[in-house]
């Protein structure tokens, strides 16, 4: 007799099969018809030296279809508001979800972005204050600093039943930004000496101040405007002379003809140099603009950027200003406290965002600082706050090293996020580096075997054990355990640092050794950037290289961005008689068909555009003429297209030997570049290229103080011993080296340590350890103590 149990198992559901993103025939940028299997519900770890192809598979190939797809789903009339996705080059992509990218771009340098209003938590306070507040001021746009007061009054003519009437109407708009600094917080101050020279007449060339070069629009504007005599010193200037040089308002005008605006030095300066973010002025601007502006907190908002309303507004004695300063871990606290059932789902929403930020540990944070100033890694959990609570199931989350920029300590935090949103059901895709974190994996992704056209293969795919016993550049490394030094060299000198005080830093002193390896660590958030780019006296033969991102179109390659193509056109000119400017695609030397960009672009509205190698030059970039010249037996568009390596032995001896190209090749070299080819172009770099690129470019500077902002940030295990190396021959070169760093082996390989802490925010900000490695792995006093103990397995 059978069992009433033994029914049989239905069949499984033909929907419960799809549980694998497929990937068959990537090619995108390096990658060798890459095909791969990525399970879903899964954290996946994709692994491999820099420049392997990681972010081509999973940026460019896997996310990239995913988001052109969404895209695809709105009408035509939306699309043509949406950047447009080329469809990436693979052959099948299946099995694909939603993609949301959490990558590491830093925010927007915009001077009016903060924490606050990047993540919403600004939108919610104002509603907050706008119900609770007393004395009761207006709407939330009365507490935004990016609103200013407006009011107005005026006659109106309206059409009605055939007859026109004129009816008066008024209305204004109460706006919280501060009226004298504009919400910017910063008021600046021009130094009119450095903007001419009083002692010259406008004929004589009085301006001083970049692109104002006489015979130049820019100084005609003045010099012919009418407005005063141009044969007359400056400092005879009648008042109102003065006052029309300096301050005038604009006023349409004609000059040789032309018709032009004509407006006060000063408002034309701050609208064409100072609306600029500073770190996206060219260095010569830079320059002027540090010299001749001074940027002091507005006297009137005390650098608040709120009106004085909105700041007289308070709820239990707290203003928004108040509540916009506090540490966020602090502020979270504070609207724990607040019982106000009309508001509670307002409450609870701002409570969730606020402790999200404590989780990840950025509860150091204050949501008045300006989104500009975070590092890239704080950047990137910023991003990951509006995910963290999010309902959605089923999503593919896609890293970029999401543990750039944190100390051993808060890693395991990382992992845990990351195991929770895997946990919900979702699929994860980490792009990374760090050993803890690949641990964690349920599958690892291993591509390589080297870098740029050595790379672009998978050359493992399985777990973790799996990778350790493969036998790859990364399963070899993977257990790599740096030893401390045994004996550190003898400082030449110090700088010392007293008093400092930037950010959270509280009075420091500390002396840094020169003439070592100097190693600044410490938590996310205790000050470490503050004490090394804030109060390290600039200028003093200091050349910082920090983690901002290369400004560089797809024109740009890493030949015009290390000024390596100058001696090499003036190479090839002296050996041909020619002049220089033929052998630039950005000058003479041009195809004339595709302007020296190489392909063609065709743009087609919403669709994606389509890129197409120029028939005319065959993507050479440079005319058929040019190339007829050679210097070593090798055309322009041919030494291009060489690796490092290849080039730097082209240019060292022989009928090319070029000294002054062969330095700057032997640089790239030093900083392990030695495949990437000299005119692939920057926007095709990956994060830890493009930042040794930078070092490489500054190593020439004839500095004699290195500041690093953490140059392992991008750089796979193996490579991090050539970066050892070569900070190793830095130092031993005469220079000091002082590096900010979360790295144990980096950790392991100085002379010295300063640690900050004990915590992040008003925890930190203190020196807790000075001394040897060898001393803090013994003392294990501190929480980076504890970790170099455990990692050099002491």
């Amino acid at each position: 007799m059978s069992n009433a149990t033994d029914t049989p198992s239905p069949a499984a559901h033909a929907a419960d099969s799809h549980d694998m993103i497929r990937v068959l025939g990537a090619r995108e940028n390096n990658l060798k018809d890459v095909s791969i299997e990525i399970p879903k519900r899964r954290l996946t770890v994709f692994t491999g030296v820099s420049g392997s192809g990681k972010s081509s598979l999973v940026f460019d190939t896997v996310a990239a279809e995913s988001q052109r797809l969404i895209n695809e789903t709105y009408s035509a009339f939306v699309q043509g508001f949406m950047p447009t996705l080329a469809r990436p080059e693979v052959d099948v992509l299946d099995g694909l979800t939603t993609a949301i990218i959490v990558d590491q771009q830093r925010m927007g340098g915009d001077p009016r972005s903060t924490v606050g209003t990047a993540t919403d938590a600004n939108a919610m306070l104002r509603i907050l204050f706008s119900r609770l507040g007393q004395p009761h001021i207006g709407s939330p746009k009365a507490f935004s600093f990016n609103v200013p007061s407006i009011s107005g009054a005026g006659a109106v003519t309206v059409e009605r039943a055939g007859k026109t009437v004129k009816e008066r109407r008024s209305f204004s708009i109460t706006g919280g930004m501060c009226p004298r600094c504009e919400g910017r917080g910063t008021v600046s101050d021009v130094d009119l000496t450095q903007l001419y020279d009083d002692s010259k007449s406008l004929t004589e060339g009085a301006l001083t101040i970049p692109g104002y070069k006489p015979g130049g629009w820019n100084y005609r504007l003045y010099s012919e405007s009418g407005f005063f005599d141009a044969d007359k010193p400056i400092r005879k200037y009648t008042e109102q002379e003065l006052h029309d040089f300096l301050h005038r308002e604009p006023t349409r005008m004609k000059i040789a003809g032309i018709n032009m605006t004509y407006e006060g030095l000063i408002p034309r300066i701050q609208k064409s140099m100072l609306s600029k973010d500073r770190e996206a002025m060219q260095p010569h601007i830079r320059e002027f603009v540090d010299r001749a502006i001074t940027f002091t907190d507005c006297p009137e908002c005390g650098g608040t950027r709120l009106s004085e309303a909105a700041r007289s507004s308070r709820i239990g004695g707290t203003s928004i200003a108040d509540a916009c300063a506090m540490q966020i871990s602090d502020l979270a606290a504070w609207v724990r406290g607040l019982d106000e059932p009309s508001m509670a789902p307002l409450l609870a929403t701002l409570q969730q965002t606020l402790d999200s930020f404590v989780e990840i540990g950025l509860g150091y944070l204050s949501l008045d600082r300006p989104s500009g100033t975070l590092s890239g890694g704080e950047a990137q959990r910023v991003k990951m706050i509006r995910h963290l609570g999010s309902s959605l199931t089923d999503v593919t989350y896609v890293f970029d090293e999401p543990t750039t920029g944190l100390h051993p300590h808060d890693i395991q935090r990382m992992n845990d996020l990351l195991l929770r949103l895997r946990d919900k059901g979702n699929t994860v895709l980490v792009v990374e580096h760090k050993p803890e974190t690949i641990a964690i994996a349920d599958h690892v992704v291993d591509l390589g075997p080297g870098a740029g056209t050595a790379g672009g293969a998978v050359c493992f795919e399985g777990t973790v054990e799996g990778l350790r016993a493969g036998g790859t550049l990364t399963g070899r490394h993977l257990d790599d355990r740096a030893s401390v030094k045994k004996t550190v060299r003898k400082p030449t000198g110090t700088l010392e640092i007293r008093g400092a005080d930037a950010h959270n830093l509280r009075g420091v002193d500390v002396d840094i050794p020169l003439g070592t390896l100097v190693v600044v660590t410490g938590v996310a958030g205790s000050g470490k950037s503050s004490l090394v780019h804030g109060s390290i006296p600039a200028g003093a033969g200091v050349v910082s290289v920090d983690q901002g991102a290369i400004r560089g179109s797809r024109r740009s390659n890493p030949a015009t961005y290390t000024g390596l193509l100058e001696p090499i056109r003036k190479a090839f000119a002296k050996a041909n008689g020619v002049k220089p400017a033929l052998f630039s695609a950005n000058s003479e030397g041009a195809c004339p068909t595709c302007n020296g960009a190489g392909v063609i672009y065709t743009d087609l509205a919403m669709m994606a555009g389509v890129a197409t190698t120029c028939e005319e030059c065959e993507g050479k970039r440079f005319e058929a003429s040019v190339l007829e010249y050679h210097l070593g037996g090798r055309d322009i568009s041919e030494v291009l297209a060489m690796p490092v390596a290849e080039a730097e032995e082209f240019f060292g001896a022989g009928e090319a030997r070029t000294p002054a190209a062969h330095r700057v090749l032997g640089r790239l070299a030093d900083v392990g570049l030695g495949y990437l080819t000299l005119g692939q172009p920057l926007t095709t770099l990956s994060g830890g290229e493009r930042q040794r690129l930078k070092l490489a470019t500054h190593m020439a500077e004839k500095g004699g103080v290195y500041v690093l902002d953490e140059p392992t940030a991008g750089l796979h295990l193996a490579d991090v011993e050539h970066l050892l190396g070569l900070l190793d021959r830095l130092v031993d070169s005469g220079k000091s080296v002082i590096v900010v760093e979360h790295h144990q082996a980096v950790m392991a390989h100085a002379d010295w340590i300063i640690d900050l802490g004990p915590g992040a925010g008003h925890d930190g900000g203190r020196v807790v350890f000075e001394g040897t490695p060898a001393d803090l792995v013994a003392a294990r006093s501190t929480l980076t103590g504890q970790h170099l103990a455990a990692y050099v397995g002491a």
